[in-house]
């Protein structure tokens, strides 16, 4: 139990160290079919609007979670919240698999599938808030990018490399019963280590209502905080809409096969990993947290959104062409993990509520981004697709503009009147 509740090495406690390995191995069995269910539903009967249906009613209940998991994490502590994401993802995602993947039942995949949207954004992004409370400030954007890295490294990385190597074993199904032995190792490991201790609770009814409301008031009360929630849903856009389409656009354009692409989805992630615990550090020393969320995140995704577009265009068949652009682009994404030191801090009294808005904005991106790959990939197709998230995250950098904190106007307030002084 000492080693549980010590500290390690970075100056975390050992317990959100240990927090982190839960996530890591839960988004292991969230992710695992995140890179090729799209193109295996349409590839048996599905059309890809049913599919971006799918998706859009998956990252419309997901966002509803997201929104609730930091309001109700102050309300009742975060293992509540964590067991009860556990236990909805569960249920979601054998409901899928028995009276949904296996019989193509498209009317059973549809609810059953956006159930299990519940799952992980209940259990990480609770103990994500337990994080922000529990982290030293001048540590905030590194510790805050460990949690993306154990995150991201078992949704993308893991839950891309292990499929790309099970699928000839154990198939489609085999995969996604597998995912179930993931999700319970990394829920009861994250359970039993994460406390309710750091938080502030709130006591009766009354108070919890004020506090599931508080995610919505304080967007009018501090409007910066609804704009680190509207780039966040930025962040994950673009990214999150790919799995949908592009893999496809590959196969039936350039002639890459599924596994090629996992490949390459999966390397994306192992790069963002190694520099989301390299930016952050960056950021907290130098380029400070809204220079990075602006420049490296926003605008550098922009980027290397049109670069994926346009580099199977002018390599072709390229495999290694596409390895070298997904690092890149993984690399620039961990630009965006400043935003939620920064979100927070705006509003160091109220993080939960603070914390339900960025987490909100995480969720809603994978309800929107479907829903713009439905509406308009038929109409403008691939390429005015990807023009569409390169220009959402180009906005996402003038947005940021008006991220600053308190400090830096008052540092811009007495430069200005020193400069009126002096003139």
């Amino acid at each position: 139990m000492n080693a549980i509740s010590g500290k390690g090495r970075t100056g975390l406690p050992a317990a959100v160290i240990w927090g982190y390995v839960a996530t890591l191995i839960f988004m292991v069995g969230d992710g695992l079919e995140h890179g090729w269910l799209s193109p295996y539903l349409i590839e048996h009967g599905l059309t890809i609007q049913q599919s971006a249906t799918l998706f859009t009613a998956y990252g419309a209940v997901l966002a509803i979670a997201s929104y609730f998991s930091g309001v109700l994490t102050e309300a009742f502590g975060p293992r509540k919240v964590m067991l009860a994401g556990l236990l909805l993802w569960l249920v979601g995602q054998v409901l899928f698999i028995e009276f949904g993947l296996k019989d193509q039942n498209y009317a059973w995949m549809l609810p059953t599938y956006a159930l299990r949207g519940f799952g992980y954004p209940l259990f990480c992004y609770s103990f994500l808030v337990w994080v922000t409370y529990r982290s030293p400030e001048r540590i905030m954007a590194t510790a805050v990018g460990l949690f993306w890295a154990a995150w991201s490294g078992g949704l993308y990385v893991v839950g891309s490399y292990f499929p790309a190597y099970m699928i000839p074993k154990i198939g489609y199904v085999g995969l996604m019963w597998s995912a179930v032995v993931w999700v319970v190792v990394g829920g009861l490991v994250g359970i039993l280590v994460v406390k309710d201790d750091g938080i502030k609770r709130q006591g009766n009814s009354k108070e919890k209502l004020k506090s599931l409301l508080s995610g919505l008031t304080i967007c009018v009360e501090k409007p910066k905080v609804a704009i680190g929630g509207i780039v966040r849903i930025i962040n994950s856009t673009g990214i999150g809409a790919l799995p949908i389409f592009f893999p496809l656009y590959l196969s039936s354009e350039y002639g890459f096969t599924t596994e090629q692409w996992l490949q390459v989805w999966g390397t994306m992630w192992v790069a963002n990993i190694i520099f989301n615990l390299i930016i952050p550090y960056i950021s907290d020393r130098w380029l400070g947290w809204r220079n990075t969320v602006m420049w490296v995140g926003s605008f550098g995704c922009g980027v290397m959104t049109l670069v994926m577009l346009y580099t199977p265009q002018f390599f072709g068949n390229n495999f290694w062409a596409m390895i070298t652009v997904g690092i890149f682009f993984g690399i620039i994404l961990c630009g965006f993990v400043p935003l939620t030191a920064l979100v927070t801090s705006m509003a160091p009294d109220q993080k939960g509520s603070a914390m339900a808005v960025v987490s909100f904005g995480a969720g809603m991106s994978y309800f929107i981004a479907p829903a713009i790959v439905g509406a308009f990939i038929g109409i403008i197709g691939v390429h005015g697709v990807m023009w569409v998230f390169a220009g959402l995250y180009f906005l996402g950098a003038v947005l940021m503009k008006f991220m600053t904190l308190p400090d830096e106007e008052k540092q811009n307030e007495s430069s200005y009147l020193m400069e009126k002084q002096t003139s």
